[in-house]
């Protein structure tokens, strides 16, 4: 997995999961679902990551 993309996805895990907690609590939903997205969109680009390197080998 190439180190700046590896960097750039747990940023998005933590930076999602950061406005998660944050929206539940001030009890916004809306910012509860964006921390949602952000870190699933971070999980996704660890898994295409982890799938390259598979294919490499």
């Amino acid at each position: 997995m190439s180190q700046e993309e590896k960097g750039k996805a747990k940023a998005e895990q933590a930076k999602g999961k950061l406005k998660e907690t944050a929206g539940r609590l001030v009890g916004n939903e809306r910012l509860t679902a964006e921390g949602r997205t952000e870190a699933a969109t971070g999980d996704a680009r660890q898994a295409k990551e982890k799938i390259k390197d598979v294919f490499k080998r």
